[in-house]
């Protein structure tokens, strides 16, 4: 879909590198600039699955003649993606301005925690840090419990890389009818306070352990016999009438009212002792097909095999990794996993190209 689009990456941690990879299972060219290390550094060499489908050439970006590479690779590219702490481009010698000298239609990505201007822009921080500031953290546990969210999900993928690829695929756009490029500042903390607008616009309540998503026993997960677990999550009336039905619970008039927060307490707690006397894989086979909206939750390895996800060909082995497939799909196909460079691994080529040699 993105084929013809070509992508300068400068290497840096988590979200930078997710969004320049999105954009490679796209389609794009993207030539990832690696730091250049000395030989015999442990980890030289080593792909990274962040790195699939990318071109590698390595880099010192204090040497000037690096430099003069970098900003060659900039004059002919359509994109850039940095992911530093605001002004250290700059320093470096190729911020947004130097870069629009260079090429004024570059589309300049700017991948941060707390944004490029504020009073936290300099600070250190991390995934949870950012989506504790930001409120989307709230919802994250149980009521009395600390906040927990899957590791880097909310934050560095959703909140940030893939605000990221929206921001640059909107510039690409404005830069092909206009001809001018623009500076993208994708912030994790608005990227996942972004997020939030979904749970705003339903009405929930703030209080935790009492709205829709939190707090009824329709709508969390449940411990099984084996260890496992399942998830539960009937919001409407209709899925809820056939969850009790496989439950063997539609005549209980405790559970007839399935929006009364008061019984979502001790309901919850009978479930969690009926859900306890079977294996996880049980209850998974017991409500298949039900539309009860009940799942068990599965480690990658398992959803690899999972039928549905098999079928899908959601999960995919590439040099000896278990990987997601790129996603979205495009007339019904997922594009294939493309291999990751090692370090440096086109350097020569790349630079013969821009020399005209290639």
């Amino acid at each position: 879909m993105l084929e013809g689009i070509r992508i300068v990456e400068i290497e840096a941690l988590g979200p930078a590198p997710f969004a320049g990879m999105t954009l490679a299972d796209l389609g794009a060219e993207v030539i990832v600039v690696h730091r250049k290390v000395p030989a015999g550094t442990p980890g030289l060499g080593e792909r990274s699955a962040l790195d699939r489908g990318k071109r590698s050439i390595a880099l010192d970006l204090k040497d000037p003649g690096d430099m003069a590479v970098l900003e060659a690779l900039a004059a002919r590219a359509d994109g850039l993606i940095e992911g530093f702490r605001p002004g250290v481009m700059e320093r470096l010698g190729l911020g947004p301005e130097r870069a629009r000298a260079l090429n004024p239609a570059l589309v300049y990505g700017r991948m941060t925690g707390w944004g490029q201007t504020g009073p936290r822009a300099a600070e250190a921080g991390h995934d949870l840090t950012y989506i504790g500031l930001s409120g989307a953290l709230w919802y994250a546990s149980e009521p009395g419990d600390a906040p927990l969210t899957p590791p880097t999900l909310v934050g560095d993928v959703g909140g940030g890389a893939l605000y990221l690829v929206a921001g640059m695929l909107a510039g690409l756009l404005r830069a092909k009818t206009t001809g001018q490029g623009t500076v993208v500042d994708a912030a994790i903390v608005d990227g996942s306070a972004h997020m939030m607008a979904l749970l705003m616009a339903l009405g929930l309540s703030m209080a935790r352990g009492r709205s829709l998503l939190d707090g009824p026993h329709w709508c969390r997960t449940y411990a099984c016999a084996c260890g496992g677990f399942v998830a539960v999550q009937c919001l409407e009336p209709k899925f809820y009438t056939n969850f009790l039905a496989r439950l063997d619970l539609a005549g209980d008039a405790d559970f007839a009212e399935q929006f009364d927060a008061e019984r979502w307490p001790r309901l919850t707690a009978r479930l969690a002792g009926r859900f306890a006397e079977r294996t996880r894989d049980d209850w998974a086979a017991h409500f298949a097909g039900a539309e009860a909206c009940v799942a068990p939750v599965l480690s990658p390895e398992e959803a690899a095999r999972d039928p549905h996800l098999a079928a899908r060909g959601t999960w995919v082995r590439a040099e000896e990794t278990l990987q997601p497939a790129p996603a979205p799909r495009f007339d019904g196909r997922a594009a294939p996993v493309r291999p990751a460079p090692a370090r440096g691994e086109h350097g020569a080529a790349i630079r013969a190209w821009l020399e005209g040699r290639a």
